[in-house]
């Protein structure tokens, strides 16, 4: 639907992108990108195993209504190093941020809503 508006219209500007993240639908999208990709947990330890243990479905609503709230806040990054390619050695390391499971989901979203008016 955003892809065909921009299409139609490239000059069009779009105001109420944000109402559309916080949507079940594409929070659930998001869940599966985010699921496929077998992450590290975050800062707060969540594994994606344990969310789907202790249930995917309360996870996203929780996610959905912060975020429909305007009261989602995203946390800090957890930090590791990994050895550079090709240059082992503690002096050839790179930093390397890892998000919670949550905020990967939302910025999957994020990117599933705008990447579509940008593509057209």
């Amino acid at each position: 639907m955003l892809y065909r508006s921009a299409k139609q219209d490239p000059s069009r500007r779009f105001h109420a992108v944000y109402s559309h993240v916080h949507r079940m639908d594409v929070l659930w999208e998001a869940w599966s990108t985010v699921e496929r990709n077998h992450g590290a947990p975050g800062v707060d330890g969540l594994t994606i195993p344990a969310v789907k243990e202790s249930g995917v479905g309360p996870f996203l609503e929780k996610l959905s209504q912060a975020l429909r709230a305007k009261t989602y806040r995203p946390a800090p990054l957890r930090r590791v190093y990994i050895p550079k390619a090709g240059k082992p050695g503690k002096e050839n390391l790179r930093p390397l941020s890892i998000p919670t499971v949550a905020d990967r989901v939302v910025m999957a979203a994020a990117k599933i809503v705008i990447e579509p008016i940008f593509e057209a």
